[in-house]
């Protein structure tokens, strides 16, 4: 994969540069501000683009509203935030952009919750894949947001349980294992959630896409 590194820290950044190319991938550029970050995003079309959510000059939230220019002016751009931060306002926004068929890869995974080098290799694949890969952690923040008037309250427990597992970009065999069901009753489970939050009869990835974001932004 064709990778752009957007993080202010030289260490993490060198150390991320080594463990890509050593696995065969191509860093195409090693950015440290949000501005530079859109820029190599315009000019090398990456695979993927890791980035960090603060970087200069305020250390806030550059990162992420970076990523979500990024995105608008290059559409379904592969985008995996690595961070030590869950940013909710800039985090939905950035999971707006998945809205579409074909909306490109999203993932947000918290930096001290990486547990081994393979986990986060494959998140980075299945981000650059088009999937959508969450932080549990992440997960829960925007779930504490829900407003008063939710989209979910149709669902039954076992259906909130499984959109949450979709949530956190599991397939449904994974979330069969998980549960401990057989993937039938997954397969069950999924279609009514479609049906219970109207979405409209499309592609099975683009209904998934928008079930998840009706989950996190409420």
């Amino acid at each position: 994969m064709r990778v752009v590194i957007a993080d202010d820290a030289v260490l993490l950044r060198e150390g991320l540069v080594r463990l890509l190319t050593e696995h065969g991938h191509e860093v195409v550029a090693v950015v440290g501000d949000g501005e530079a970050l859109v820029e190599a995003v315009v000019a090398h079309r990456p695979d993927v683009s890791i980035v960090d959510v603060r970087m200069p000059p305020s250390h806030t939230d550059e990162g992420l509203r970076a990523a979500v220019r990024a995105r608008h002016l290059v559409p379904r751009s592969p985008v995996l935030v690595l961070s030590q931060y869950v940013e909710v306002s800039y985090a939905d926004d950035l999971l707006a952009t998945t809205g579409g068929a074909g909306g490109g890869g999203v993932g947000y995974l918290l930096k001290d919750r990486v547990a081994a080098i393979d986990e986060f290799l494959d998140a980075l694949r299945r981000v650059a894949a088009g999937g959508t890969v969450l932080d549990p952690e992440v997960v829960g923040q925007l779930f504490a947001r829900r407003r008063r008037d939710d989209p979910l309250r149709e669902l039954t427990p076992r259906e909130r349980e499984v959109l949450g597992l979709m949530a956190e970009g599991r397939s449904n065999t994974a979330i069969a294992r998980s549960l401990v069901v057989s993937d039938g009753a997954v397969e069950k489970h999924v279609r009514n959630i479609f049906t219970k939050l109207n979405l409209p009869p499309d592609t099975e990835q683009h209904r998934r896409v928008l079930a998840v974001l009706t989950y996190l932004r409420n």
